[in-house]
Order: C-alpha cells, then sequence, then structure tokens
C-alpha cells in the first residue's frame, strides 16, 4: 500500500511562492516621514496632558514641517500610493484635528467646561470633514490648472497654526486670563468654519518653480534670517505669521474671483465664436 501513495517531495529547483510582492524603498520612505508626523501628533497631545505648551506646540509644528516634506518627498521619489494618501489623511487627522484641540482645552478652553469642550470638538471634525473633501477634490480632473494654487478653504496644517494663536499670544507675555477663555473658543469656531467653507486660500503650489537669478542670493539671505528668527523668538514670529496670513485670505477671495471671472468671459467669448460660425436660418416661406 505504501507505493500507492509515495511522499511528496517537492522540487529542489522550484522558487518559493511568496505571499506579498515586494514595495519598493521610494515608496516606503515618504510613509516613513509621515509615521513620525504621526508621532510627534500623538506626542503634543502628551505634552499638553503635562502642561508643556511650549514643547507641545512645538511638536504640532514639527509634524507641520514633516507634512509638507512627505507628498514633495513621494513626488520626487515617484514613491506616490494610495495607501500613503490615506495614512497621510489619518496621520493629518491626529496631528491638525485632535492634537490641536486637546491642546486648546487643557490651556483655556476647560475653564468654560462643556462649551469649551464642544468647542474643541466642532474644530475636530471640522478638521476630519476638511481632509475628506481634500481628498475628494484632489480625484477631480476637471479642475482648471489656475485653482491649483488655491485651497477651497483654510488647508489642514494652516488650520492647526492659526488656531494655536492664543497659546502663542499667551507665551510671548499677552496677559490671558479666564474671562478670555469665551472669545478663545468664538476663535476657534471661527478658524473651524474657515476650514470648511470654499473660501479659496493661496497653496503656494506653484510658487517659485521659476525664480529669476538675480533673486537666488537675496532668497538664501531671507531664509537663514527667518530661521534665525524662528529659533530665537519662536512664537513672536509664529504670531506674525498668523496675522499675515489670515490678513492674505481677503487678497486670495479676490485673486480667485478675478481669474473665474477671466474663465467665464473667455467661455462666452468661445460661446459666441461657435455661434457666429453656424449658418444662418433659412428664410422664412
Amino acid at each position: 500500500m505504501s507505493d500507492l501513495f509515495p511522499p511528496f517531495a517537492p522540487d529542489r529547483d522550484e522558487p518559493k511562492r511568496r505571499l506579498f510582492r515586494p514595495v519598493p524603498l521610494r515608496v516606503i520612505v515618504p510613509n516613513l516621514v509621515t509615521l513620525l508626523a504621526l508621532c510627534l501628533g500623538l506626542s503634543a497631545i502628551r505634552l499638553a496632558h503635562e502642561g508643556r505648551l511650549e514643547l507641545a506646540v512645538m511638536a504640532v509644528l514639527g509634524a507641520g514641517v514633516l507634512d509638507g516634506v512627505d507628498g514633495r518627498l513621494a513626488r520626487l521619489l515617484k514613491g506616490t500610493s494610495r495607501f500613503g494618501a490615506e495614512l497621510d489623511s489619518l496621520a493629518d487627522f491626529v496631528s491638525f484635528g485632535v492634537a490641536p484641540a486637546f491642546i486648546l482645552f487643557t490651556f483655556g478652553l476647560k475653564d468654560i467646561k462643556s462649551l469649551g469642550w464642544i468647542a474643541a470638538l466642532v474644530f475636530a471634525c471640522a478638521m476630519a470633514l476638511r481632509l475628506a473633501r481634500f481628498n475628494v477634490m484632489n480625484d477631480d480632473p476637471n479642475r482648471p490648472d489656475w485653482q491649483k494654487n488655491y485651497f477651497v478653504g483654510m488647508p489642514a496644517p494652516a488650520g492647526a497654526l492659526v488656531s494655536m494663536l492664543p497659546i502663542y499670544l499667551y507665551l510671548i507675555g499677552v496677559p490671558i486670563g479666564r474671562i478670555v477663555s469665551p472669545l478663545i473658543a468664538v476663535y476657534l469656531l471661527l478658524v473651524a468654519f474657515l476650514m470648511v467653507s470654499t473660501i479659496p486660500t493661496f497653496s503656494g503650489k506653484t510658487l517659485g518653480a521659476r525664480i529669476p537669478r538675480h533673486w537666488v542670493l537675496p532668497i538664501f539671505v531671507a531664509s537663514v534670517a527667518f530661521v534665525a528668527l524662528l529659533v530665537s523668538f519662536p512664537f513672536e514670529v509664529l504670531t506674525v505669521i498668523v496675522l499675515a496670513y489670515l490678513g492674505l485670505i481677503p487678497l486670495s477671495i479676490a485673486r480667485y474671483r478675478a481669474h473665474a471671472k477671466g474663465d467665464r468671459a473667455r467661455g462666452e467669448g468661445a460661446g459666441a465664436a461657435v455661434t457666429a460660425d453656424e449658418p444662418p436660418p433659412p428664410p422664412a416661406a
């Protein structure tokens, strides 16, 4: 009977079957940067719980820097993937939605109890909605090229940094007591509205694609000066940046409307040209 059912002996020369295809390193590296940003966002929550506001703010700022790096790194290495896009959105929600809301709640919103918690919840939910809309609009192939210079609503990293303006003011010596807590809640709700609104804001994605040669050295000097000021006076510089960013929103709205008006004018001109090329109707009998 043993001859009828010989034991199975696999072929030694047969290659081993792999359960999964190997993943290129250029795809893994951007996702590692995204995970580092997520770790900074989670660390910001812990630091805020321990009362170390300065380090918590710096952790969110570092997450914002890494968030700007991972996407550009993925495009540079040609390592973009659907997995990376979803991971980036989840990390952004934690770093720019949950972490700032928790930091602001522990900073001043807890003084007004449930109202402060509601403001923090609205901000976090607005961040989730803003990120979901951004992912959907990225898949829209019908967007004009000029719209790439604008975000629809305030982007996630900017929303996080702008929302913490009361903390910057407190850390540079502006007296912020318990009586200011309702104003902080109103300000946080305003930032949440800007994130979910359709107000256009500058993206800067195509800014500086080509830089004139005579501007190269001044830009280097200005960049070094900016970094030095940010390291020496971080919260003063962040306050100026936030106020300047908020001041640019009306300008971005005006520029966006001008571009949209130009598109409508060109569309009407093209329609009139097509109508002029059509043969005239036959005369009535």
